[in-house]
């Protein structure tokens, strides 16, 4: 059920904000350097596109998110619980960039902003990720 004035698209859209929140929060901490500045880069991107969609972020979406990056700081499984998460952000950021082909791929509004590369980026990030978490399981879970 959608709230009250809240589009699919202005849901959609924000719910992926609170995870990207969330996502940069965590590779901030847990992949710093570039992989960290590509995720905030494509949270930007994000922004961008919500914008030119006249999408309103709902900061209220956005302070849970940043809130909940801190509760699973507390949350046991370290490192592999965190790498683990992220990985499964950036799997949810590939879907959204899918979605928004299908859905915007060819409107105006969007013009100059490449989908396509961007899920090819969330693809690279995915995989770099993944052997970070690999590496944390065989740790993390004998």
């Amino acid at each position: 059920m959608l709230g009250f004035g809240e589009s699919a698209l202005s849901i959609y859209l924000n719910d992926h904000l609170s995870g990207a929140t969330v996502g940069l929060e965590l590779a901030r901490r847990v992949v710093p350097g570039e992989l960290a500045s590509e995720i905030d880069e494509d949270r930007a991107v994000l922004i961008d596109v919500m914008e030119r969609l006249s999408v309103g972020r709902d900061r209220a979406r956005i302070a849970i998110g940043w809130g909940t990056e801190k509760v699973l700081r507390l949350k046991p499984g370290g490192r592999f619980s965190e790498l683990e998460t992220l990985s499964l952000g950036v799997e949810g950021k590939l879907v959204l960039w899918q979605a928004l082909d299908r859905a915007y791929g060819d409107d105006p509004r969007l013009q100059g902003i490449d989908l396509d590369a961007l899920s090819a980026r969330a693809r690279s990030q995915r995989r770099r990720i993944e052997q970070r978490r690999l590496d944390a399981a065989g740790k993390a879970l004998r």
